[in-house]
């Protein structure tokens, strides 16, 4: 029996390919996913000969950018950006996430400020209890329709929402 890679194993390119289901495996991260981050122009593959979707093995390191990312609240479009960004589309190595990282910093310090702020309001409002539509800053802001009633009142008066 052969130990070299058939040609379905090996992909567009030869053996450093591996398929969608190895990548998804090694990863942690669905082969859905894994397909809609290649349908958002996050990372790209091939097709096997047999028609199998394939990834060079440098996306296994692409995707845990990724993942870092949106761990750390970073949109797929911010991702997209930072990721087009680099040199030949290469994968971000450590020096790449630092540097990105750097930029981000402000971006991430403007949503920490902002959940303060949701903390903040949030207790008040668990504090006084009334999820009043009338009343409630954080639930209705600026609430036009709270004059004509509690309740639904668009609905209940049959106005297109």
């Amino acid at each position: 029996m052969s130990t070299e890679p058939s040609e379905a194993e090996q992909g567009p390119v030869g053996p450093s390919w591996i398929a969608i289901g190895e990548l998804a495996r090694r990863s942690g991260v669905a082969a859905s996913a894994l397909r809609f981050y290649e349908a958002q122009g996050l990372i790209h593959g091939g097709r096997s000969p047999a028609g199998r979707r394939q990834y060079p093995r440098h996306v296994l390191r692409r995707v845990a950018f990724i993942r870092a990312g949106q761990q750390v609240g970073l949109s797929l479009d911010e991702l997209r950006r930072a990721l087009a960004a680099l040199p030949e589309g290469r994968t971000p190595t450590k020096a790449d996430w630092e540097r990105l990282a750097r930029g981000w910093q402000a971006l991430l310090a403007e949503r920490i400020a902002l959940l303060q702020r949701l903390q903040d309001q949030l207790g008040s409002c668990i504090g006084c209890g009334c999820l009043s539509l009338k009343s409630c800053r954080l639930y209705n802001p600026r609430d036009q329709v709270a004059v004509r009633g509690a309740g639904a009142r668009r609905l209940m008066l049959g106005e297109l929402l």
